[in-house]
């Protein structure tokens, strides 16, 4: 912390100053001025033209490709027509992206069983996204010109009416004539030509200028819902990219998982077997010649033993505990929250149990939570609240320890958010420093009807 404070006295502080005495200002006051403005601006200026352009491009491709079907060249022509349109879409992205600073992926790409022309051809005309964007080509036209039109005009009244007293001159020297004209007819005329006149129509231009950004992004608002819709990935291949994410997420959890097991069973209980094992076979040596030096060896491979039984015990409540499975997440949860370090209250208000695959991994996310509570948050006492809500269920951990728990940066918690997310779920990690520390995880309910 020092050491941002300290950079804010360097060679930013002046900066800082004016950002700061800029932000001051009401929102509606500094639209006018703000560069997002100007860039949106831009983009509906830009609108126009590349519309015409993507216009005429789609309707003569698309148009000359369907007159041509009857011929063998029709389908050549009409996949070069949908692969310009992908590109141009690529470019509206790329316009998107440094204009409106929207943020949209890239559509899924073609899919060929195999190279060559033909299959190319096939592909592009089978793909979803070519056809999005041709049908983003067809209507981005129309509303390009509408919004060009409002926003034009808006800017142009806004701007020249704010600015009326500074070039009202111009109508007596060099029109002839006393000021703007706001009616006339055969018989007589009104000028906007005295001080109480021109005042009022620099006010009128003064809301016109605040109001013109704020259309202007009303519009872009339209812009920015085509070009994701239509321009980005679809809801199915999105789906389909999460899943992959997410059944890799799995498949290391599991493989971290079975290293964990293998190297408990390794380290704890497999090795106090050996030595109990051996243990056993120098008593056997011994007693025939040294009774009392065998019953002692034999007392202490009971003691190992019994602590070799309690690490597997251990270790399968790791894995899956036998209360879970026999009474439910109450009972489970309360038997974690014995072992923890501090107090902690249980509430859980379930009338059925969910199913054994969502039961398990709140289980475990409380376990982490509360061993996370145990080691690192010197709190005095926690609570732990089980509720469903519609169709999901809700898990919230509480602590009153010093906070400062961050699910970013590669810790436990953001471990945990993964598997949550694997399933669905999300993790919310609401941890001031000083605390309190409250992280409440959400998971897609499933009955434990549907599991059988």
């Amino acid at each position: 912390m020092a050491t941002e404070y300290g950079q804010g006295y360097g060679h930013d502080s002046g900066l800082a100053f004016t950002e700061g005495t800029r932000r001051r200002l009401p929102a509606g006051l500094r639209a006018p001025f703000e560069g997002r403005s100007w860039r949106e601006f831009g983009y509906v200026l830009l609108s126009l033209p590349i519309g015409i352009v993507l216009f005429v491009y789609a309707v003569t491709m698309v148009s000359l490709g369907a007159g041509l079907l009857v011929t063998f060249l029709g389908i050549p022509v009409l996949a070069a027509g949908l692969a310009g349109c992908r590109g141009f879409g690529a470019l509206e992205r790329a316009r998107a992206r440094g204009l409106l600073g929207l943020e949209v992926g890239d559509p899924e790409p073609l899919r060929m069983p195999k190279p060559g022309v033909m299959a190319w051809m096939g592909a592009v005309l089978k793909s979803g996204t070519s056809w999005r964007a041709l049908l983003y080509a067809l209507v981005q036209f129309p509303w390009s010109v509408f919004s060009f039109v409002v926003a034009v005009n808006f800017w142009a009244y806004g701007w020249g009416l704010l600015t009326y007293p500074l070039w009202f001159w111009l109508f007596p020297m060099y029109g002839g004539q006393g000021g703007l004209q706001l009616y006339g007819d055969g018989s007589h005329s009104i000028y906007l030509d005295n001080p109480f006149e021109i005042t009022v129509t620099a006010l009128v231009g003064l809301l016109f200028t605040l109001a013109t950004p704020w259309i202007v992004r009303a519009l872009t608002m339209v812009d920015r819902v085509l070009v994701h819709g239509l321009l980005g990935p679809s809801r199915l291949a999105t789906r389909v990219v999460e899943l992959e994410s997410d059944r890799g997420v799995v498949v290391d959890t599991a493989a971290a998982d079975l290293r964990r097991i293998e190297r408990d069973l390794h380290d704890g209980a497999q090795a106090r077997l050996v030595a109990l094992a051996m243990d056993l076979g120098l008593a056997k040596e011994k007693l025939a010649e040294d009774p009392r030096a065998a019953a002692r060896m034999v007392d202490e491979a009971h003691g190992e033993v019994k602590t070799a039984l309690q690490e597997l015990r251990d270790l399968a409540r790791g894995i899956h505990p036998a209360v879970l499975t026999d009474r439910g997440l109450d009972a489970a949860l309360s038997a974690v929250a014995s072992r923890c370090t501090v107090p902690v209250q249980v509430e859980v208000d379930l009338a059925e149990r969910p199913a054994p695959a969502i039961e398990g991994i709140a289980y475990f996310t409380v376990s982490e939570l509360l061993q996370n509570i145990s080691k690192h948050a010197r709190a005095t006492w926690a609570a732990v609240d089980v509720w469903r809500v519609e169709s999901r269920l809700m898990v919230q951990v509480v602590d009153n320890g010093v906070g400062g728990a961050d699910a970013s940066g590669g810790s436990g918690l953001g471990g945990l958010a993964e598997r949550l997310d694997a399933v669905d779920g999300i993790l919310v990690v609401d941890s001031p420093v000083g605390g309190p520390t409250r992280v409440t995880a959400e998971l897609p309910w499933r009955g434990e009807r549907a599991v059988g």
